[in-house]
């Protein structure tokens, strides 16, 4: 069995020819997608269309929903590099771009046909954007935590991690995103991103905290 190959590691690897194997496997999805449903699709169809054998095709991905994760994380993190676009936690409010990103992103997705001819995929889009969040959110609030010590507490208490701030900020992030793309004749991103940012925030200044004590107990 092939080892699964994270995502993100498309943005990182250096070899030309894995990055070029990996570019015909996922524009032949794409285009793929175009044409019918990502249920339909097989990853013979995959490896046809990037003309590749189905062992290169494992080389490099587990299954065909580890290429559509790979996909949509590649394009949004291409998105965000264009744009100059860092996270490194120190900053709550440098989650403005990221807010911004997701908005353009999910705007550009559905205007390419990414998302045409998909009943099944919509929730695979939201799975794989909300995880691409997570990983640019996480990977900076880690390098903020690392520097403030944080996990250096107490040992009865119970700080939150940075999975745990990220998890929670790219699903707020992206559901708050997805409500105003679906909102009829919804507001421009520069007037909606402020608005979630003011949600996100709060969530964003939680790194390290201590968990609350239980409002409730048992009686």
């Amino acid at each position: 069995m092939a080892p699964s190959i994270k995502p993100i590691s498309d943005c990182e690897v250096r070899d030309p020819r894995i990055r070029r194997t990996r570019q015909l496997l996922q524009g032949a999805l794409r285009k793929l997608m175009q044409l019918k449903s990502f249920d339909e699709i097989s990853v013979q169809d995959i490896t046809e269309a990037a003309t590749v054998n189905r062992a290169t095709f494992y080389d490099h991905y587990t299954d065909k929903f580890a290429l559509l994760d790979a996909m949509v994380a590649g394009g949004f993190h291409m998105l965000l590099h264009e744009r100059g676009v860092e996270y490194d936690g120190s900053c709550p409010t440098a989650a403005r771009a990221i807010i911004l990103a997701a908005c353009d992103y999910l705007t550009q997705s559905h205007q390419g046909g990414d998302c045409s001819k998909q009943s099944a995929f919509e929730p695979l889009m939201d799975a794989a954007i909300t995880a691409a969040i997570r990983r640019v959110i996480a990977g900076g609030i880690r390098k903020r935590a690392d520097e403030l010590e944080i996990l250096a507490v107490a040992p009865d208490s119970h700080p939150l991690s940075s999975e745990v701030v990220a998890s929670a900020a790219s699903w707020a992030i992206y559901g708050a995103v997805k409500e105003w793309f679906y909102t009829p004749s919804h507001v421009p991103p520069e007037e909606i991103v402020p608005q979630i940012l003011n949600l996100i925030v709060p969530i964003l200044q939680n790194l390290g905290s201590r968990t609350a004590e239980p409002v409730f107990s048992a009686s």
